[in-house]
């Protein structure tokens, strides 16, 4: 599932039709990535508006269309939006196109996971707010994290860096990654982190959130060739610092990756 620095990636592609006029669209109306949505009203405002801006938060994006118009994205665990030449033909998991005059506008999504949404007003809907942060702002600070985690101290470390309302954009390779580097060990429980745990967890959370956006947010490049993202996935990877083989198991309901000496 793409996630803060791969959604930060997708949301500067479709910024290549800034300014210019949507003439038509396509969509399936009846499919799953529009649920909730008022289809009609987005096919009716979006023709003939101006896309004016774009913005990322966590997994989801916000496009801001001339006339009060703003359109939502999610691409869950398989969406992409890339931009098509002006004549391009959708297939059936194109699920929404804008068409400009020099070029389409696309949201692919084979399984539906994804979602569309719209909303009509002069203020941003209320489905984009959000309680949490974002991690590289400086409202993101140790007291929201230790608030945060008192809240949830039965629960493993790792469940709590996936909870969005919390750590927004946090999925699994980054909590993987901010685990071993504050070397922490995933199923650990909250109320057993120590006052060094808790400070190397915030120092990790910022430092792989800055440098995942530098790399793969910038331009869908590797993050540095030292980070456990390229031995993770890996069913020999090893630890980029001790060479150790790294262990596998299921935490908070995902595939977690650590290694024995770093983290405890």
């Amino acid at each position: 599932m793409p996630e803060l620095a791969e959604v930060e990636w997708f949301r500067k592609q479709w910024d290549v039709g800034r300014g210019a006029e949507i003439i038509d669209l396509c969509l399936h109306a009846q499919n799953r990535v529009f649920r909730g949505s008022d289809v009609p009203e987005l096919q009716q405002k979006l023709i003939g508006a101006k896309l004016l801006s774009s913005h990322a938060r966590g997994k989801r994006m916000l496009f801001k269309f001339s006339g009060d118009n703003w359109l939502g994205i999610h691409l869950g665990m398989t969406g992409k939006i890339h931009v098509a030449s002006p004549n391009f033909q959708p297939n059936k998991h194109d699920h929404l196109v804008l068409f400009q005059k020099e070029r389409a506008l696309v949201f692919t999504d084979s399984r539906q996971f994804g979602r569309v949404r719209f909303h009509h007003g002069t203020e941003e809907p209320d489905w984009w707010k959000s309680e949490a942060p974002e991690i590289i702002s400086p409202e993101f600070d140790r007291k929201f994290v230790d608030q945060f985690l008192e809240r949830h101290r039965k629960a493993p470390i790792k469940a709590a860096l996936l909870m969005q309302n919390g750590f927004p954009g946090i999925g699994n390779w980054m909590a993987d990654e901010i685990l071993w580097r504050a070397k922490v060990l995933p199923s650990k429980r909250i109320r057993r982190l120590t006052a060094q745990d808790r400070h190397q967890l915030f120092r990790a959370t910022k430092f792989v959130v800055r440098r995942s956006l530098e790399t793969l947010g910038k331009d869908f490049s590797d993050p540095p060739k030292n980070w456990l993202i390229h031995q993770k996935w890996k069913r020999d990877g090893i630890c980029p610092i001790h060479r150790t083989p790294l262990k596998h198991s299921t935490v908070a309901g995902r595939t977690t990756a650590w290694c024995q000496k770093c983290q405890r």
